[in-house]
């Protein structure tokens, strides 16, 4: 198969991946890896060649010598060898190119969490009464409350979230469906929003802007900038920290990873086991503050 041959399938590829549910970010993030992989087949000179191992390993070395991050690199060759085994299983690519090609070890990155007690009295100091503070509020105590991703966040409608009951129904990664409970303030906050929701017709997403139209992702993320900025003396908080901080907190107070799991809609355990490595501090300090070697050890110094 030629180059030019090998890149004429990506849209129908990219299709395949809408069609199993896979976000709209997603997907233009395969097909920026995908067009990054033909700019490097085509700088290293093989448009009339038929490919082979060698042409992608000639392409994995240029792109690794260009500072991508370890795991950006990981990323990028998952991506490239899951289009050529979809290639392979259409009969389209008689062998897998890819096979045997490896990414360096990525080093495990912990995600950040903020403690408690901010981002607490971040959450309880009201930004007002105006109908944007008001589902600005909504949005931040789900994100925390529950643990949402953000585009789960965007995605809701109006009727997946049962205030009565207490749940709100998600549609998470893979097409897959989950219900998160509500927290109190989460509840109160989404109470306060909804008679000032601006919606056009038609329209069943919860969150809206001010035309009336779903909340974008990054219109999120650059309210909640603005509200950390001004709450946290310019800290930057996004939507994934409220995220981590709710996994971390929650395994903190229950010690039930399985259930973390569960709420956060890990396919896999390992996703969730990450916290436990953030959770070993904090268990290292209730050791230091509670232990009675520990304290007299304090008072001795």
């Amino acid at each position: 198969m030629k180059p030019s041959e090998f890149s004429e399938h990506y849209p129908a590829y990219l299709l395949v991946l809408q069609q199993q549910g896979k976000s709209a970010h997603t997907v233009a993030a395969y097909g920026r890896d995908l067009a990054q992989l033909d700019t490097l087949l085509s700088e290293n000179g093989c448009e009339g060649d038929a490919l082979g191992r060698s042409h992608f390993i000639a392409a994995f070395k240029k792109l690794s010598q260009r500072g991508i991050s370890e795991r950006s690199l990981a990323r990028k060759l998952s991506v490239w060898r899951q289009y050529c085994g979809w290639l392979q299983q259409n009969g389209l690519l008689a062998a897998d190119p890819t096979v045997g090609l490896s990414a360096p070890k990525a080093g495990e990155r912990l995600p950040k969490a903020l403690q408690q007690e901010q981002l607490n009295h971040m959450l309880n100091q009201s930004s007002g009464d105006e109908p944007l503070s008001l589902r600005d509020q909504a949005v931040f105590e789900l994100l925390y409350g529950s643990g949402l991703r953000l585009s789960e966040v965007v995605g809701l409608d109006i009727q997946d979230v049962l205030l009565d009951a207490g749940w709100v129904t998600v549609m998470g990664k893979g097409g897959k469906q989950r219900q998160v409970p509500l927290v109190g303030k989460s509840i109160e906050a989404i109470r306060a929003y909804l008679p000032h929701r601006a919606a056009a017709e038609g329209e069943r997403a919860l969150f809206t802007n001010r035309k009336g139209s779903r909340l974008g992702q990054r219109q999120i993320q650059k309210r909640l900038q603005a509200w950390s900025a001004a709450q946290a003396g310019g800290q930057h908080i996004s939507p994934h920290m409220l995220r981590h901080s709710y996994a971390t907190h929650l395994l903190q107070a229950s010690r039930d990873i399985r259930a973390v799991q569960e709420l956060l809609g890990h396919s896999n355990l390992s996703t969730t086991q990450i916290y436990t490595k953030l959770d070993f501090d904090h268990l290292a300090r209730v050791y230091d503050d509670a232990h009675p070697r520990a304290r007299r050890n304090k008072r001795e110094k």
